[in-house]
């Protein structure tokens, strides 16, 4: 069995979002791929990044850093 977590979290702040992004950086290595003998599995990851959904004329996010495991 395993315990996931899955995170989807908007600050209007960067110091927040990168001190949330830090503190699942600091775990990322205990995590584990999800895969079948022979498989390809799921990616864990952990991405941050800038959005512009909020903006009167939105753009694609932009990614900051993404590390996948």
């Amino acid at each position: 069995m395993l315990y996931r977590v899955k995170l989807d979290l908007a600050f209007d702040k960067e110091d927040i979002g990168q001190a949330v992004f830090d503190k699942a950086k600091a775990v990322l290595s205990k995590a584990v791929k999800i895969a079948k003998s022979g498989e390809e599995g799921e990616i864990s990851f952990i991405e941050i990044h800038k959005c512009y959904h909020d903006e009167e004329l939105p753009k694609p996010c932009e990614i900051m850093e993404r590390i996948e495991v």
